[in-house]
């Protein structure tokens, strides 16, 4: 039995309820009070953050701007214009650092262009592909000079060809991308998914136009069987292999590859006159351009980003930017009975394939063109200026690629000694 509690103990237990409950009373109070301020009242609807298009790391120079990011955006304006462009989307960097980035005209009617917006890079990946290949001879995972009999037996006459030629162009293989054959199937039917034995079979279908190493001619087919030889070589994806070696280690994060027509949102759409009519061409099927894993999509930022990770041959050695420079190509590319100029072009040590870039006086550069997308990544390691260009059409655009245009424009304005001629 609980004894009784005496009269003065139970006043003061009392006592002490009434101030724990004032107190939580005035906890209460202040925590309503914290709550109001952190929430909007029911009443009245709070205001939506503005939404961002697209990835805040590719965004326009904020302005105003002065000196030569204003310079570099009056001549795109006015090359814009006189091109008759329907979008241009640029970066600009040196040393690294943003001189400026932009973005003019319209990605589709009523639809501005916007600098992270997406588009087809085409050859940018066979920039890559070189560097992926150099680091791997680096980690004496391969030589340039291994014959290819080992991974490619299905190729005729691998055991002349080394992967050095594939690189370099040296082959002897025709060019599927330039076959009538392949051009007219291409034209009738935009959206097919080709295979890589389906592109290989027209070259395979010729005779070599030289033997390997002794000419130069330019051939897709190259690359495609390239990256079938690397991803045979490291038991590695192709799309894998360079994220491991080179997008990854330079940080392009919005350098994707698809297996699908598809363009990651925000998408830059294309238009072309190709077919004979002013068409949108945005999702026509590129599995055409190169090996599946290699068919890429880009930013200017991340172009620019590449330009100069590329061309300063960051990510190797100096014996291997040597050979990026020139991988025995300077001298080649002669005419002869079976090889005719339009196929065997001269490379001089002022303009020549290097190693996945093409070599134009002092820069090192990239020029994808295909489909209604114009795009060029080039790098001036003299003065460290990187340029990235990206165009699309109208109906009355000229014939060829009017992002070289553009960013040769450019550097007439930033390095006028140094000429970029694509």
């Amino acid at each position: 039995m609980t004894p009784p509690t005496p009269p003065r103990r139970r006043a003061r237990a009392r006592a002490r309820a009434r101030a724990r409950a004032r107190a939580r009373a005035r906890a209460a109070a202040l925590g309503a009070a914290l709550l109001a301020l952190a929430l909007p009242s029911a009443s009245v609807a709070a205001p939506a953050p503005a939404p961002r298009h697209g990835s805040e790391a590719c965004a326009r120079t904020p302005g105003p701007l002065s000196g030569d990011a204003r310079r570099v955006l009056d001549v795109a304006r006015k090359a814009r214009k006189d091109l008759r462009l329907n979008a241009v989307l640029l970066s600009v960097t040196v040393d690294g650092r943003e001189v400026v980035t932009g973005a003019l005209g319209e990605s589709m009617t009523g639809v501005p262009a916007e600098p992270d917006m997406r588009f087809r890079a085409g050859s940018v990946a066979f920039a890559h592909i070189g560097t992926a290949l150099l680091r791997l001879v680096e980690q004496r995972r391969v030589r340039l000079d291994d014959t290819v009999e080992r991974w490619l037996p299905e190729v005729p006459r691998a055991r002349e060809i080394t992967l050095r030629m594939l690189a370099n162009n040296t082959s002897g293989l025709h060019d599927y991308v330039t076959d009538p054959a392949f051009g007219a199937e291409l034209s009738t039917h935009p959206f097919k998914a080709w295979t890589p034995d389906e592109l290989l079979a027209f070259p395979f279908s010729h005779d070599f136009w030289y033997d390997p190493g002794t000419n130069w001619s330019y051939s897709h087919a190259n690359y495609l069987l390239l990256s079938r030889a690397l991803e045979r070589i490291t038991g590695t994806r192709i799309d894998h292999l360079v994220r491991e070696l080179v997008t990854g280690p330079l940080g392009l994060d919005a350098t994707r590859n698809s297996f699908t027509p598809e363009i990651p949102a925000p998408a830059l759409h294309a238009f072309t006159s190709d077919r004979g009519f002013y068409e949108e061409s945005t999702f026509w099927n590129p599995s055409w351009t190169t090996g599946p894993g290699a068919v890429i999509t880009s930013t200017v930022c991340d172009m620019a980003r590449s330009a100069r990770g590329i061309g300063s041959g960051e990510l190797i050695g100096p014996r291997s930017y040597r050979v990026l420079l020139d991988p025995g190509t300077v001298g080649l590319g002669t005419p002869t009975k079976t090889c005719p100029a339009s196929i065997c072009l001269k490379q001089t040590p002022e303009r020549h394939f290097g190693l996945g870039v093409i070599v134009s006086g002092g820069w090192l550069l990239q020029n994808p063109s295909f489909s209604g997308y114009a795009a060029l990544q080039a790098y001036l390691p003299s003065k460290r200026l990187a340029i990235a260009v990206s165009a699309t059409k109208t109906a009355t655009t000229a014939d060829g690629n009017m992002a070289q245009v553009v960013a040769g424009r450019i550097a007439a304005a930033l390095a006028p000694e140094d000429p970029l001629v694509p």
